[in-house]
């Protein structure tokens, strides 16, 4: 029997997420962004439609690669204006009732202590919905912004991230015993003080001495997502994530990564096939072809050139404006993000890409594929993806929001569920458990968080 695909939608607290220009659109409510509203019937439109999750990415700082300075993502609103993404998530909960969201976060500006506390109330809000992913960051903006002349090199920042999951483990499944809270209303008793453990963290980048603040969230642990993958952090991955968000503009170019990321998590003691990989892509779809054909037309004439090439001078730290629209993008190895560089320079040998070749692809969705047609059109090369690239399910960008999101649901989920390939209704209980079906929703045993989970003594009687 054929695996069941996953969804996510993939978007960001802002106007332009991943296809600039678009925002101009007549039927796009992007600019809406403000209120909570637009993203509450969001979150029912993808539960209406059996979505995994609402992935929503994030940055700590302007794109300002592109023209040494922020004028053309501001002028174009490529991911600035951009509000906090934590902070929409509990309405959208509150909305819903199966629906998971990822929130990304960056391990390099979030104390460990503060941040533990936050995703702990978010999980309990969500009654058991949260998910973190984790990033290190790839802007020397933000890094300004914080209080650096710029950010930590590329590698240093994994180790860095080492050392911050073990802290957090500690507070998420050390700290408090699973039985510490009583709430014990005649004894007067909420919380049995000797089921709360002091975390004592002395390690490279951070020293605590601290109880958790918290008491357990139904997961304790979120469920922890990862998205780079370059080759240091796959390994980061293969070690911690339990679902990994890949991109790449074609199959033949993320094959080679999802297999590298199976062998490193089986390396790591952990059943390869338990991590869950999304591929970046972006779907348009029509009741026939040359319907589907004529709504890409139209959403190409909104496209901003510029916007596409900002948002790609600051995944890979190139100045685009310095280079001429016919001239081939040569690979450049700095501390910005690796995996957008090396998808156009290193990932399919048989082709290399113009400075023009890119802004045209980046315009809409982003540096992953877009798949035009019908329904069954569009399930066939999803069909075809996996099987070619191994993933498990896909992270679908928007061109036109809540327009594309509204399509998939309306049009491919049905069609997805016909061939027996998609969910006809959620699971019960934690996000963890309906990703993954692991009883009970905390994180299994050979995770190298579990093995921080604090284990009561048993005092043998005389």
């Amino acid at each position: 029997m054929s695996k069941e695909i996953r969804l996510n939608a993939f978007a960001m607290n802002c106007v332009v997420h991943q296809s600039p220009g678009l925002w101009r659109h007549p039927r796009d409510r992007s600019t809406e962004y403000t209120k909570l509203s637009y993203w509450t019937e969001l979150a029912q439109t993808l539960e209406r439609g059996k979505f995994d999750g609402l992935f929503l990415a994030d940055v700590l700082g302007p794109y300002d690669v592109y023209g040494h300075g922020p004028d053309a993502a501001l002028a174009g609103a490529i991911q600035i204006p951009v509000n906090d993404p934590m902070l929409i998530v509990p309405a959208m909960a509150q909305a819903t009732r199966h629906l998971g969201f990822g929130v990304t976060s960056n391990i390099s500006y979030e104390p460990p202590y503060t941040f533990a506390r936050r995703m702990t109330t978010l999980d309990h809000l969500t009654e058991g919905r949260a998910g973190w992913n984790i990033v290190t960051g790839y802007l020397d903006s933000a890094a300004r912004a914080t209080g650096s002349m710029q950010q930590t090199a590329h590698d240093a920042r994994y180790d860095q991230a080492e050392d911050y999951m073990e802290l957090l483990y500690k507070l998420w499944e050390g700290s408090w015993e699973d039985d510490a809270v009583l709430r014990d209303r005649a004894g007067g008793l909420y919380t049995d003080p000797a089921k709360v453990h002091s975390v004592s963290h002395h390690g490279s980048h951070y020293r605590l001495d601290a109880i958790h603040l918290s008491e357990p969230s139904p997961q304790r642990t979120p469920v922890l997502y990862q998205a780079g993958t370059s080759p240091r952090g796959r390994e980061f991955a293969a070690r911690h994530a339990e679902c990994v968000f890949v991109s790449g503009p074609s199959a033949k170019v993320l094959a080679p990564r999802v297999a590298d990321l199976r062998r490193l998590t089986a390396a790591y003691g952990r059943e390869p096939d338990t991590l869950k990989i999304f591929a970046l892509m972006t779907v348009i779809l029509g009741e026939t072809e040359v319907a589907a054909r004529a709504k890409y037309d139209e959403y190409r004439s909104y496209v901003s050139h510029e916007g596409a090439l900002t948002l790609m001078s600051g995944w890979t730290g190139v100045d685009f404006s310095t280079l001429s629209l016919d001239e081939k993008v040569r690979h450049v190895t700095n501390d910005a993000g690796r995996s957008a560089m090396d998808n156009i320079t290193r990932g399919d040998p048989d082709r290399i890409w113009t400075v023009r070749e890119v802004a045209e692809h980046v315009a809409i969705g982003g540096i992953g594929p877009v798949l035009i047609g019908t329904p069954a059109q569009v399930a066939d090369r999803l069909e075809s993806f996996i099987v070619e690239t191994g993933v498990d399910g896909f992270n679908l960008a928007y061109a036109v929001t809540p327009e594309t999101f509204q399509d998939v649901v309306d049009l491919l989920v049905p069609e997805l569920q016909a061939r027996g390939r998609y969910k006809q209704d959620y699971v019960p209980g934690t996000l963890r458990e309906k990703l993954s079906g692991v009883k009970g929703g905390h994180l299994p045993s050979t995770h190298p968080g579990a093995r921080l989970r604090h284990v009561p003594v048993t005092v043998a009687a005389e």
